[in-house]
C-alpha cells in the first residue's frame, strides 16, 4: 500500500476488568484492533462480524466471545447480547458508484449495517450501562462523517447518520454515566481500504499504483495510511476515567484532512 506499518504502543492507562465490551466487525481491521485493546485492557470482548471464523480468530486472541451474524439482519442484531458495558459500532462496507448508478438494494443494505444497527444495539444496550452508571459507545465513524467525496452517496449518507445518532445519544446519556463519541479517522490500512482501490482507479481513470497518492491521500497534511491499533488506543482513551466529561464529540484522527 504505502510505507511500512507504524508500530503503536500501548499508552493509554485504563482498566476495563469487570467490564463487557462488543465490537461490531471485530474480525479484522479496527474491529480487530479494538477488540485487542479492550481485552488488554481487561475486558471481556464479545467479537459480532459476519464472518464467523474471522471472529473465532480474534476471541481466540482476545480470550473473548465469537458471534457471527450479518448486521443488515434485523432479526438477528436484536438477538445479539447487549448487556455490555461498552459498544463499538465498527463494521462497515463501501460501494464506490455515482449516484445516478448507484444500486438502490446497496445503499438499502448500507445503511441497515452502519446506521440501523448501531441504533438497535446501542438502544439495547442503554438500560444495562444506565442501571451501572457507566457506559461507553464509541462510533467508528469517518472523516466522510464530517466531509463527502464523490461516488460514495450511501457510506457517506450513513457516516452522517451515525454522527447524529451518536450526539443524541450523548445528550440522552449524559445524566447516566453513558458517554459516546464518534472517532473520524481518513483512510486506515485495512482490507475495506484495499478493496476501493481498484474501484477508485476505474472511475477516477487512473492506474491503481496511483490511487493511495492521488485519491486517498491528497487532501492529508500527514502523507501516511492510519494504522488500526492508532484507532484502537483513541478507542481506550474514550473508555479511560480523564474521558468521562468528552461526549458528544467527533474527533477527527485524519491527517489534517479537515483543516482544508
Amino acid at each position: 500500500m504505502t510505507a511500512e506499518p507504524v508500530a503503536v504502543p500501548h499508552v493509554v492507562n485504563v482498566d476495563l476488568a469487570g467490564r463487557t465490551a462488543l465490537v461490531t466487525g471485530g474480525g479484522s481491521g479496527i474491529g480487530r484492533a479494538c477488540a485487542l485493546r479492550l481485552a488488554a485492557a481487561g475486558a471481556t470482548v464479545l467479537v459480532v462480524d459476519r464472518n464467523v471464523e474471522s471472529a473465532k480468530l480474534v476471541a481466540a486472541e482476545a480470550g473473548g466471545h465469537a458471534i457471527g451474524v450479518d448486521l443488515a439482519d434485523v432479526a438477528a442484531v436484536d438477538r445479539l447480547d447487549a448487556d455490555v458495558d461498552i459498544v463499538v459500532n465498527n463494521a462497515g462496507l463501501q460501494h464506490v458508484a455515482p449516484v445516478q448508478e448507484f444500486p438502490v438494494e446497496r445503499f438499502e443494505y448500507i445503511q441497515r449495517v452502519m446506521v440501523e444497527a448501531p441504533f438497535l444495539l446501542i438502544r439495547r444496550a442503554l438500560p444495562h450501562m444506565y442501571a451501572r452508571r457507566w457506559g461507553r459507545i464509541v462510533n467508528i465513524s469517518s472523516v466522510h462523517g464530517l466531509r463527502a467525496s464523490p461516488y460514495k452517496a450511501a457510506y457517506v449518507a450513513a457516516k452522517h447518520a451515525l454522527e447524529g445518532l451518536s450526539k443524541v445519544v450523548a445528550l440522552e446519556g449524559a445524566a447516566h454515566g453513558v458517554t459516546a463519541n464518534c472517532i473520524n479517522p481518513a483512510y486506515v490500512r485495512t482490507a475495506l481500504v484495499e478493496s476501493q482501490i481498484a474501484d477508485q482507479a476505474a472511475t477516477h481513470g487512473i492506474p491503481e499504483s496511483e490511487v493511495i497518492e492521488k485519491i486517498m491521500l491528497v487532501r492529508a497534511a500527514v502523507k501516511r495510511l492510519i494504522e488500526p491499533d492508532e484507532v484502537a488506543e483513541l478507542m481506550a482513551y474514550l473508555c479511560s476515567p480523564p474521558a468521562a466529561f468528552l461526549t458528544g464529540a467527533s474527533i477527527a484522527l485524519d491527517g489534517g484532512w479537515t483543516a482544508n
